[in-house]
């Protein structure tokens, strides 16, 4: 289970943290791949969740696991759907790779599927798409600078910054020819809309980084993967949330959804509910949509380019080529208003 002297780990634990029984330390992990490592952490009645950096190269400012920590630190007392936040460690006696530990939150996460006790519930979807969306604008309403959040991003020119940021990530790894991206990059650039308020942003706002809870599928007990969140437009990540919010006949675009079901939202009552709920303009949103497409293009075009050129063997990234040409068109039938 990935290269961790667990002893180790397990004796600075009980070192650093009062009241923890004296039983064997229990570990499982949820998950491995190009994304932080996530691992459940058991000692005796006592859980957290363990979260470090993939093994080898990390790129510079990648995987931070100090910033997603003292992120939790000063969002879950604002936000409590946020894990808190218990112990961070960049001790290479340790562990090779700095981490954290933090509270396990309860329930069930959506993804591929609904749960078996929420199935073909009409209901059910319908409650869970309102609990995303006040949750979301419930996130976007807090007041940041009270929150002492200034620290984590800089609000002036964000979108301009992430426009210019994602097109040079593009180019950097593009390997075919799609015919509809430089038009589409030169749209974005021409057409950057103004930024009216700053808020947190999330941007990893999906419903599979949400947890629900066993029994009341309109109760969201967490939120999840705060490694990307920052003090900028609060339209970009309703972006990214309405591109994972899957319509009824949507091209594969590389990700598993269950939001085409009957009983949930469609994109467009989505985006409906926030405007009414923030009072926000929400004109511009064929924007930060068609960006919220090319953006998860560009993502699975770096994975992609990694398979290519043979730094990873993983032969499902072969197939990515598809998705990714898939997410361009869409990005280009928003800027059309085909979408919504």
């Amino acid at each position: 289970m990935t290269n961790i002297n667990w002893e180790k780990v397990e004796t600075y634990l009980k070192s650093s943290i009062d009241g923890l029984s004296s039983e064997k330390m229990i570990v499982n992990k949820f998950s491995e791949g190009f994304s932080n490592l996530t691992f459940l952490v058991e000692i005796g009645e006592w859980k957290a969740v363990l979260r470090r950096a993939p093994a080898g190269y990390v790129p510079p400012k990648a995987h931070d696991m100090k910033r997603e920590y003292n992120i939790l630190k000063k969002i879950h007392p604002v936000f409590p759907l946020a894990p808190e936040p218990y112990i961070f460690c960049d001790d290479n006696t340790i562990m090779d790779k700095p981490f954290y530990l933090m509270e396990k939150k309860d329930g069930v996460v959506i993804d591929g599927e609904m749960p078996s006790n929420y199935q073909n519930n009409i209901i059910a979807k319908e409650s869970i798409s309102n609990s995303v969306v006040s949750t979301l604008v419930k996130l976007h309403n807090i007041n940041y600078k009270n929150a002492n959040l200034r620290d984590i991003g800089k609000p002036s020119g964000y979108l301009e910054r992430q426009v210019n940021g994602w097109i040079k990530r593009y180019s950097k790894s593009k390997t075919d020819e799609i015919h509809v991206v430089n038009e589409l990059e030169e749209w974005f650039l021409q057409h950057i809309p103004t930024q009216h308020e700053a808020t947190i942003v999330h941007n990893d706002f999906k419903l599979n980084n949400m947890i629900f809870d066993n029994d009341l599928p309109g109760k969201i007990t967490g939120v999840l993967d705060w490694e990307l969140s920052t003090i900028g437009d609060p339209l970009t990540d309703l972006g990214s949330t309405l591109v994972c919010w899957g319509g009824k006949g949507d091209p594969n675009i590389g990700i598993d959804m269950v939001t085409d079901q009957p009983g949930f939202y469609s994109r467009r009552r989505f985006l409906e509910e926030y405007a009414y709920r923030s009072g926000r303009d929400v004109q511009d949103i064929n924007y930060y949509l068609a960006f919220g497409f090319y953006k998860l293009a560009v993502i699975q075009q770096q994975l992609h380019y990694r398979w290519k050129i043979g730094e990873v063997e993983d032969n499902r990234l072969e197939a990515l080529k598809e998705s990714i040409s898939n997410l361009m068109m869409l990005a280009h039938k928003t800027v059309h208003n085909e979408i919504i």
